[in-house]
């Protein structure tokens, strides 16, 4: 299914936006193609697992073509093709109107915690929650993408 994705992503001013978020999903993702024009990845969620593709129209804008796929399937990609990959627990916070997804990486992307927020345009505007801190949508080191080859907690101190 093609589809239009519309993302902001931030930084997060605090935890306080815990107390507001429901049960985490687990998320198991890897790279078959991590190029800025295009990705290529496999995901696992639960019992459920999709391979998407992105491909870049703007900072803020990607092109996005997403299949479901079985389970078995989507674990042999990421054993065989998927060289790079990213673990990471996903909450949802309403806030405004608006739900948005935060995510907290682990293995060498701990201690990252990252919020997303789908727009129907790019140019739609929204009151950010008090713990909502800089917009980092821009700054592609902050991909799932470059995340998978190039992990947070490799960054130098001075690499925020």
């Amino acid at each position: 299914m093609h589809t239009l994705e519309i993302e902001r992503r931030f930084l997060l001013a605090d935890d306080s936006w815990r107390s507001s978020a429901g049960e985490p999903q687990r998320l198991y993702q890897g790279y078959i193609s991590v190029e800025k024009e295009r990705t290529v990845r496999v995901r696992i969620v639960g019992e459920r697992a999709w391979l998407t593709l992105k491909g870049y129209v703007s900072d803020i804008s990607r092109s996005e073509y997403e299949y479901p796929i079985p389970v078995a399937d989507a674990r042999a990609m990421l054993a065989d093709l998927c060289l790079f990959t990213v673990e990471k627990n996903r909450y949802r916070v309403a806030h405004g109107g608006w739900v948005y997804e935060i995510d907290e990486f682990f293995g060498d992307n701990a201690p990252l915690v990252l919020a997303e927020l789908e727009l129907p345009a790019e140019d739609t505007p929204f009151v950010p929650p008090p713990w909502l801190g800089r917009e980092i949508t821009a700054d592609g080191r902050f991909t799932n993408a470059y995340l998978s080859r190039h992990p947070y907690g490799t960054w130098s101190a001075n690499g925020i």
